[in-house]
């Protein structure tokens, strides 16, 4: 007599086909568009929010040559006219944190394939969580520097330079959801050796 599983294969289907559709707008829209854009093909990207420094009103003599800023306290940082290096600072936070976001997809999927027999505790499931959960850690702490590094890089030497602060904002809650998910890793570890040592005494 077989049991039924939770997940059926329609289940696991949905799953993949669902991660797979997200790996695809991920690398469409986050990798690939904005590389062309960077290296011409595509219109770039071509402004940056940012935060103003000690100003609650940007004046007209804070537009200058190709670099305008618009916008109160929050503003809009927009380059006409963007050259590769500019492209490239623009699009690189993006990217970044796209094929990070990207290699999730890709761990998630992997880990909906092993569903399909009801295989859950894999131990190779407890590697990818643990991959996933540092993964997230990155993306929330190592995210935000680079945003902003790359916006004073971008306002270097222009003459919104002295009106543009340097903004650093990491939210709390990524750290925490990327340290549930290692504890979770940890859950399937103990849950692979668990079943594995059961199987040795039957």
């Amino acid at each position: 007599m077989s049991t039924k599983s939770l997940w059926s294969l329609i289940d696991s289907r949905l799953l993949e086909w669902g991660l797979g559709l997200a790996l695809l707008l991920a690398g469409l829209f986050g990798v690939l568009f904005p590389i062309l854009g960077a290296t011409g093909p595509f219109d770039p990207m071509d402004t940056r929010e940012v935060w103003l420094e000690g100003t609650t009103r940007v004046p007209d003599a804070t537009t200058g040559g190709v670099v305008t800023l618009n916008g109160t306290h929050q503003a809009e940082v927009v380059i006409a006219d963007p050259n590769l290096r500019q492209r490239l600072l623009l699009a690189l936070p993006r990217i970044t944190t796209s094929l990070l976001v990207i290699l999730i997809l890709v761990l998630l999927l992997r880990m909906a394939r092993t569903l399909r027999g009801g295989d859950v505790f894999a131990p190779e499931n407890a590697r990818r969580l643990n991959i996933i959960g540092m993964t997230v850690l990155v993306l929330g702490c190592f995210g935000p520097p680079m945003e902003a590094f790359t916006t004073q890089l971008l306002v270097s030497g222009t003459p919104v330079a002295e009106r543009v602060g340097f903004s650093l904002t990491v939210s709390a809650a990524p750290v925490l959801v990327a340290f549930l998910i290692l504890a979770l890793g940890e859950v399937f570890r103990r849950g692979a050796k668990l079943r594995a040592d059961t199987e040795g005494l039957v």
